[in-house]
């Protein structure tokens, strides 16, 4: 049964500047071996992409707020296990690009 697996990343940064971060880095997002993110087309404010983990494909979205990223992964049981390989990938590109420079 699929579970929706949702981590919120804060941030500080003016909504605009924290989509226009997104939009530049989310495309070149590091692949493993294990999990691959394939990022859609923004569409205002949010990007939907696609999990490739184990011969499965399972839907996922980025959505940008005022203070925080909120990032949710539809995943069935069998994928379940391979959410913390996927939370450190995602979230560790996201938290790179939502940084303060």
């Amino acid at each position: 049964m699929a579970a929706p697996l949702i981590v919120s990343i804060p941030h500080t940064l003016s909504r605009e500047e924290a989509v226009r971060r997104l939009r530049e880095g989310m495309h070149n997002l590091p692949q493993s071996n294990l999990v691959a993110v394939d990022p859609q087309p923004w569409s205002g404010d949010r990007m939907a992409f696609t999990v490739r983990a184990l011969g499965q494909s399972v839907p996922g979205s980025l959505e940008v707020l005022d203070q925080a990223v909120r990032i949710e992964v539809m995943l069935p049981g069998l994928l379940q296990k391979l959410w913390e390989p996927l939370k450190t990938v995602l979230l560790g590109r996201t938290k790179a690009l939502l940084e303060k420079k």
